[in-house]
Parts: C-alpha cells; structure tokens; sequence
C-alpha cells in the first residue's frame, strides 16, 4: 500500500509499518479526523476506495459517523472487519448497547463518540496498533514455526465426563506450563463451544473467536489462523476463544474444527483443547486424533461413575489406553473416597493428584492461573508436574 495515500501510524515502533485510513463519506468530517490524526493519513469516502488499496498489510480503519448510521457500517461489515490484518475503530453520534453489540460482533476494537478528542483519538489508535503489531509478530512467528522441516505439534485434549471437576482450570494451567517451557508457540483452543471459559480464566478479551475460523475455513490457511490467535502477554500463549454466544457452537463441524487442529500442527509445539463435559461428533473426533488424553476426574461418586462409563465408552472407539491420562482434581478432599479404591473402579491408574485449595477458584476470579498466581502451592506443583508428563525439560525461562 502506497504512503502516499495511506499514512504510517506513529503509535508504534519501528518493527511494523501500519497504515491509518479514515472512511467517511462525509468530506467535511472526514477532513477534520484525518487532519486529528496527522497529515499522511489517507482519507476515503468509502470502504471501497480503501478495500481497493488493500494488500494484506496492517491497516487502521477509522470508520467515522456516518458509517456507524449506515448498515453494515457502510460495507466496512463485509470487506473490512473480516480481515484479520484490519483494525477498525468507530466512531459514532450516539453510543447505545445495541451499537457496541453490533460493533464488537463485528469484530471493531474500539468505538468512540463524536465529537471525539484528538488525544482520545490518538491512545484510541495506538490501542489498535499495538494489537495488530501482535498479530503481525504471530504471523510472523507462525510462518518460522512452519518452516522448521518434521516439527509437528503435540495435541492434548483435556476431557472430563462431568462438570464442575476442574477441567478448564486443568487445561488452562497445563497450557500456560507449557507455554512457558517452550521456544515454539504453544496454542490453547476452546472447544467448549457453549460455555467456554479459557479468556475468562486468561483475563483477555479477543476480538477474534474460533468462530472467525470456521467461517473462513474454505480459504484458512496458516497466516490467516494465526492472525485469528490471540496471545495471552504473561506467556506467550496463543488463544483461540470460544463462540461469544452458545448459538454459534451449531455452526461448527467437527471438520472444521478437525482442520483447525491438523493445521495448528504445523505451526506449533503444543495444542491443548479444552471440550464439553459430553461426548459429541467433535469431542470423538478430538479423542480419536489426539496423541494425549488427559482425563479429569473429580472425587465424589457421579464424578467417578461418569468417568467409568467415559472410558468404556473410549474403549469402544478404540482409543489406546496408553494415551489417556488419569487426573484426580481434589485429590485430599475429605469425601471418604479412597484413592486406591477409585483407581480399582475405574481400572486405571491416576498419574497426577490435584489438591483441593482455596487458591484455585481465587486464581480463576483475578483471571491468573495459579500456576503464575500462586506457584509455590501444592496445587501448582502438581499442575507443573502434570506439564512434566510432556515437556520435562524447561526450554524456556519464565
């Protein structure tokens, strides 16, 4: 893209170019926002003009009011927000609930109100550039991942027959442990398509969702998957959310989600998948191309009866028994349950015992897995050593 006509944005450092265009039809408008932003800022009265000019490199759109009154934003919907290398900010005559919905859905990173301020303008658009310099470094971090010859991914699906046993916490803590023992992106994916909760735990709100994936899955190709990750900034780790709504999870096939996982392969060292508490057409799936299982189980009698039929139902599908790992999340929990006892029920061996503390769900309401929020605990240990199961050897220091 020329700089002629789109400008460099001054809000970031010299390792990315990122461009700023304001769109609005309006030309007295349009005047005055790219005037705020600077003089090589390029000015377009439509979406088309600047969709035009688009060639895959980072761009700040900002999108001004009359496109917030038209539909679709003034086709910024359609041709824009799709675009992982587009980072949107609206700015709008009146903010209402409906307006942020629509935006957010859309995928806009920020919506302003008009008259907007030049300053709040500017730390508007430096937000933006900071998010799509992160994408752009994954895109970039992803294509050296891919070209590193035989280096396929590792995927753990992490899999429990009943809720409330701990399944996500075990899934976001063993994905963070990892990622921070490896010079290789570890990838996280949210498979609870109803009810996830890994960016709750993670503290992060991405603009992206798995969703995104699945509906450019015909032309998905690792850069553009990459640029839908989002990274959790402690670690490193590279997230890709669940659906915002529960209505979304029937849109997704289990080849879609299969192609997802086969593709992250390529570019990864680690993939953990968090799943429902069912099975399904994608959980079976997952189970069925996972290189490990890791199975929670929660310490009272419905939690371990689940677990019993869950792995007979594993059986069934032929998973070998090798790749199953049996967890004990609360495993001192004073319940009368016998831990030699629930092994010879189940007929396997649990290799990682979770203590039951009150750090846990404190560590999930600050949105800081305790294996960083409280790493000297009982319960950390054993999540690291459960991270030792796959990566023994640290890699990476923290």
């Amino acid at each position: 893209m020329d700089t002629r006509t789109l400008g460099a944005s001054n809000a970031v450092g010299p390792s990315i170019s990122i461009r700023i265009a304001v769109v609005e039809p309006d030309s007295a408008t349009r005047t005055r926002l790219a005037m705020q932003l600077g003089e090589t800022v390029g000015a377009f009265p439509s979406t088309e003009a600047l969709v035009s000019q688009l060639n895959g490199s980072p761009v700040i759109a900002v999108l001004g009011p009359s496109c917030a009154r038209s539909p679709g934003f003034g086709g910024a919907e359609e041709h824009l927000l799709p675009r992982p290398e587009i980072g949107a900010i609206l700015i709008s005559d009146e903010l209402t609930t409906e307006l942020f919905q629509r935006a957010i859905r859309a995928g806009v990173r920020d919506v302003l109100a008009a008259p907007v301020e030049t300053a709040q303008l500017g730390e508007a658009v430096r937000r933006v550039a900071e998010s799509l310099e992160t994408v752009a470094r994954g895109v970039a971090s992803a294509a050296a991942a891919e070209a590193a010859e035989g280096e396929q991914g590792h995927v753990i699906t992490v899999f429990s027959t009943k809720g409330g046993a701990g399944k996500s916490v075990v899934a976001v803590n063993l994905a963070v442990s990892l990622a921070l023992r490896s010079d290789r992106p570890v990838v996280i994916v949210d498979c609870d398509l109803q009810f996830g909760d890994v960016t709750v735990m993670l503290k992060m709100a991405p603009p992206h969702t798995i969703v995104d994936a699945v509906q450019a899955v015909d032309r998905l190709d690792p850069n553009l998957l990459n640029a839908l990750l989002a990274t959790h900034q402690p670690t490193g780790l590279r997230v890709l959310p669940a659906p915002l709504e529960p209505a979304y999870a029937d849109q997704i096939s289990a080849a879609a989600v299969s192609k997802i996982i086969g593709m992250l392969r390529n570019t990864s060292a680690y993939i953990v998948v968090d799943t429902p508490s069912y099975f399904d057409d994608k959980v079976i799936s997952l189970i069925e191309e996972s290189d490990d299982i890791v199975l929670v189980a929660g310490m009272d009698i419905p939690n371990i009866k689940n677990v019993k039929i869950g792995l007979q139902t594993m059986q069934l599908l032929d998973t070998p028994m090798s790749k199953i790992h049996l967890i004990l999340n609360r495993s001192n929990s004073k319940v009368k349950l016998d831990i030699g006892e629930v092994e010879r029920t189940l007929g396997v061996k649990a290799e990682a015992f979770i203590p039951s503390d009150i750090v846990v769900p404190q560590s999930v309401n600050k949105g800081n897995p305790v294996v960083l929020d409280a790493p000297k605990t009982g319960v950390a240990k054993a999540l690291e050593q459960l991270a030792d199961t796959f990566a023994p050897q640290r890699t990476k220091k923290r």
